[in-house]
């Protein structure tokens, strides 16, 4: 995260008082942030947060209607990581154990000090972008743990688990004493990987999969040994290419393919 996104972050200003609005929005905009919006409705929080999924709400407590206390506790529906991005404001030092233990995240005292409030803002900010980051990583970690397993699923030939005892180069030893072995590379498939969605990697892989398939039938159980085995997998190779051209024919992608053959014992 660089320190010129958190001035991106979007922020909203809840208070019934114009001035006080008027007077915080000038503080942040001053500041350098960039998405600075208000309202003076309390019951239209809600509403906004779902639109627009704030960083950061500076919430009043004290407002006719609806009390920052409420806000919070409807909030606390719609928030379901129960993160309440909220900066509460108060006058009333006796209110503020009992906005943090509602949920708020931090408060700021009225008469307003520049300093104070610049400094709290920022260091929320800072935590719940931080906070997304996070989420996000662990998002993409388990879209390249499913994409991994659905790989592993696909190259093994059937009859082979995926976890045997001693691994599948334990059932493979026993058998062969030497291997030839293509290796394919899709090329540039990380980055690509990196941004498409998992609905669209899963697609691109199956059909991929699919294409492959078609090429070279996996055969059921472990392979036996075989005296023309490079020429065979050169065999291979050729179908792949090929099947990574038919694949490319019916689908906006354009995926390459990197091969390579080697030999040693198992």
């Amino acid at each position: 995260m660089k320190p010129s996104d958190i001035l991106l972050g979007r922020i909203l200003i809840v208070d019934d008082l114009e001035a006080n609005v008027i007077l915080l929005e000038e503080m942040l905009k001053g500041a350098g942030y960039t998405s600075v919006s208000s309202t003076r409705d309390p019951s239209r929080v809600c509403e906004l947060h779902l639109l627009n999924r704030y960083d950061l709400i500076l919430l009043d407590l004290l407002m006719p209607g609806m009390d920052g206390f409420q806000v919070m506790e409807n909030l606390a529906t719609i928030e379901t990581e129960g993160y309440l991005p909220v900066l509460v404001v108060t006058a009333q030092s006796g209110h503020k154990l009992r906005a943090l233990q509602a949920g708020a995240r931090d408060f700021v005292s009225k008469p307003f000090d520049l300093a104070e409030v610049l400094i709290r803002v920022h260091n929320l900010l800072e935590v719940r972008l931080l906070q997304r980051e996070a989420r996000e990583l662990c998002e993409r970690i388990q879209t390249q743990k499913d994409v991994s397993g659905h790989l592993l699923a696909a190259l093994l030939p059937p009859g082979v688990p995926a976890a045997p005892a001693g691994g599948p180069e334990a059932a493979i030893r026993e058998r062969i004493a030497e291997v030839t072995m293509l290796f394919a590379n899709l090329q540039a498939f990380t980055a690509f990987a990196e941004g498409a969605g998992g609905k669209v990697l899963k697609a691109v892989l199956d059909g991929v999969s699919s294409d492959f398939d078609q090429a070279c039938p996996p055969a059921p159980g472990l392979p036996g040994p075989r005296a023309d085995r490079a020429m065979a997998a050169t065999g291979d190779a050729r179908e792949l290419v090929e099947a990574v051209g038919r694949f490319n024919g019916h689908n906006p992608y354009r995926l390459a393919l990197r091969m390579g053959l080697d030999a040693a014992p198992t």
